[in-house]
């Protein structure tokens, strides 16, 4: 057994070199080399029982996470990686590979059976610059039995988590992640602890689930229509929506908002009056 982690830039080179890989940019692929980073996040990741991992790449996180998980379950798309992971982690018997889109996945049946088998599970991710969103919608939706989701994103995508309403990083991201969790940026990732080295630095962020709060698709479907045009009134957006000028105006009487607010201007608890409102017009 190569007792070099994978994280350390040596045994990355000798991994890319031994299977002649390059890093593949429609996959957003980016090979961490920095052994601290991926110790840090696992180690923060409360994965003790089983965790979900998300593009593992050519393992460095994954290692980490087996070292101190019951369980690993990774979902990569790229197949060229699965020889190599399964070559690179074969010490290890407590790590799955899933050839699979984890947007494709069944996660709620997922998490079900981890949970059932092992008493927990937790997501800790180094996730794909390009479909960073879609992952974390998926995963904000999904069942509430993930207490803790522990990823590696784009710095200026952090800091959209925790931004204020008013300010220019408020999005349907920044409202979703309130609405459900407790956001912590637990420390920033240097572009230099990557191999191809990006173009931007990253962090990592740990979203610690509110407990009796249930993610309703429906209401972050309004909050996502609401930031659908920026630079529009929440009333245009909201009439487009809707498809009714008239009902949009009755939505945000009922919600006590001006008709000339703007989405990123309405704090949380703004957005829930909003909701309810919607929800008594369309219920």
């Amino acid at each position: 057994m190569d007792k070099r982690p994978i994280a350390s830039v040596a045994r990355t080179r000798e991994i890319l070199n031994t299977y002649n890989l390059r890093a593949k940019k429609n996959f957003g692929q980016n090979f961490l080399i920095d052994v601290s980073v991926v110790a840090r996040a696992a180690e923060a990741a409360h994965c003790e029982h089983a965790v979900i991992e998300i593009g593992p790449g050519i393992g460095s996180l994954t290692e980490q996470l087996a070292l101190r998980a019951a369980h690993v379950r990774s979902y990569e798309v790229d197949e060229r990686l699965l020889p190599v992971l399964r070559e690179e982690l074969k010490d290890y018997d407590n790590i799955e590979i899933i050839l699979q889109d984890f947007l494709e996945c069944d996660l709620e049946a997922s998490v079900s059976e981890l949970k059932n088998a092992y008493g927990g599970v937790n997501v800790c991710a180094n996730l794909p610059y390009y479909v960073t969103s879609p992952i974390l919608f998926k995963l904000f939706e999904g069942p509430k039995d993930i207490e803790y989701i522990t990823v590696m994103i784009q710095k200026e995508v952090a800091d959209r988590f925790s931004a204020k309403p008013g300010t220019a990083d408020y999005s349907a991201l920044s409202v979703e992640a309130q609405c459900l969790y407790k956001v912590k940026k637990l420390f920033t990732v240097p572009r230099t602890a990557f191999s191809p080295a990006p173009n931007v630095d990253s962090a990592i962020v740990q979203f610690h689930r509110k407990p009796d709060v249930t993610a309703d698709p429906e209401f972050f479907a309004l909050i996502r229509a609401a930031f659908q045009q920026r630079r529009k009134t929440l009333y245009n957006n909201l009439k487009e929506y809707t498809g009714s000028g008239e009902t949009a105006q009755d939505i945000l009487q009922d919600a006590g908002l001006e008709s000339g607010v703007r989405a990123q201007e309405l704090d949380v608890n703004a957005f829930h009056a909003l909701y309810d409102a919607y929800r008594k017009r369309n219920g």
